[in-house]
């Protein structure tokens, strides 16, 4: 997967029925991995300190994952948002603090795409969108005074690993599965498919 530009195709703009029911599917379906996600990252921070940051940004997909599915302002904030009040229903311990991690993250992620004008839905802009939900992330973390008591180079270990995650994760792996999906035909409904999108399928 490269880091070239795709344009996304033009269309109506503002959201549609169709377009908020299917953010609320892929925010449901993220949702519930979100929830199963605390297991993966509790066996991944077995490996070394702050290891479980390196599977933090799967906490960010739903947000990129929308946006590259839909295209059209405003959707990766409300995936995002939705995919934590799931999350919160299924008894996360950190209950309603989802609420201003997912209000953050998403909206860092939807700054970056609109930086981008909505137009570009490359690897390398989901990727950058992955990064600026990490560092909505940390402010949340700030807020809540999570990080008061971490030694500097702690700090810059686990803020890097975490960017490191958003990116690879929430960017280049949620790229990847918006490509499978377009390939099987999942998103015909949404928007019309060019025949550029089908050739940078191939290359």
């Amino acid at each position: 997967m490269g880091i070239k530009s795709e344009k996304a195709p033009s269309r109506r703009k503002g959201l549609t029925l169709t377009d908020v029911l299917v953010t609320v599917v892929v925010s449901l379906v993220l949702g519930v991995v979100y929830h199963l996600w605390a297991s993966v990252s509790s066996i991944a921070g077995l490996l070394f300190v702050q290891s479980d940051e390196l599977v933090y940004g799967m906490w960010f997909a739903a947000s990129t994952l929308a946006f590259l599915l839909i295209r059209k302002p405003g959707v990766a904030l409300i995936a995002e948002i939705a995919a934590a009040h799931l999350e919160i229903a299924f008894g996360s311990a950190y209950g309603i603090q989802l609420l201003l991690y997912s209000v953050v993250q998403g909206l860092g992620a939807e700054l970056v795409f609109a930086a981008f004008r909505y137009r570009s839905t490359s690897a390398f802009v989901a990727g950058l969108a992955g990064i600026a939900a990490a560092a909505g992330s940390l402010l949340a973390d700030i807020y809540y005074g999570y990080v008061t008591e971490y030694a500097t180079w702690l700090l810059i270990l686990k803020y890097s690993l975490r960017t490191i995650s958003g990116f690879v994760i929430a960017g280049y792996l949620m790229y990847g599965l918006a490509k499978l999906l377009e390939k099987a035909g999942v998103t015909q409904s949404l928007r019309p498919v060019e025949r550029k999108e089908y050739d940078a399928l191939d290359s």
